[in-house]
């Protein structure tokens, strides 16, 4: 029964919202009282906790198999930011951002997690791509692969990229694109351009 209200929380957390959804909600629409989720999970933080780590280990775990693929390093990008879109929802109830601002520690532990596992993953993407001759050779990869962590998380922030002007879909493609752009050689550009005139078919 835990790991069953576990997987429903996080998909209504995910669809309406860290804060719009509460604990009546997740019973009712699961038929269960109440109190049936509060005798596995104490509070709605603790639920909410875990719904956090169990995307996470969701997404790492995808984002490994198809690092595992082995693909050309601008495509292996694009799978990887199709992939965690699709398990977010497309984050349409900005799940990130009401994370911050509801729930501070579970945002915090995340984020570092989170830090962890894409520092890893774009420093080998980086070091790939120079090896293959499609991104600079004279690349800082430390530099470049923190500032591109930086600019996903600073993106979501709707102070400055508002929902109703910078949809999230768009908003991951053009700063994708823009990370790119900065490191790829004319050969990698050559890639780029027809994954993303593809993209626009």
């Amino acid at each position: 029964m835990k790991e069953k209200i576990l997987v429903k929380a996080t998909d209504m957390f995910l669809n309406y919202g860290f804060k719009s959804v509460t604990m009546d909600d997740i019973a009712n629409k699961m038929g269960i009282s109440k109190k049936t989720i509060y005798a596995h999970y104490k509070n709605k933080t603790k639920l909410v906790e875990d719904s956090t780590m169990h995307m996470f280990d969701i997404i790492s775990n995808g984002i490994d198999l198809i690092c595992d693929l082995h693909k050309n390093p601008i495509e292996e990008l694009y799978e990887i930011k199709k992939f965690v879109m699709m398990n977010l929802k497309n984050e349409k109830s900005s799940p990130q951002y009401q994370l911050q601002k509801y729930y501070p520690k579970v945002h915090g532990v995340l984020r570092t997690k989170h830090y962890e596992v894409m520092q890893d993953c774009v420093v080998k993407n980086i070091e790939k791509g120079v090896e293959l001759g499609i991104y600079r050779e004279n690349l800082n990869i430390e530099f470049v692969s923190r500032i591109y962590f930086s600019g996903v998380n600073s993106i979501k922030d709707q102070q400055f990229f508002p929902l109703e002007q910078f949809p999230i879909s768009t908003l991951m493609d053009d700063y994708l694109e823009y990370h790119l752009r900065g490191i790829v050689t004319p050969s990698g550009r050559n890639i780029l351009n027809k994954i993303i005139n593809s993209n626009q078919e």
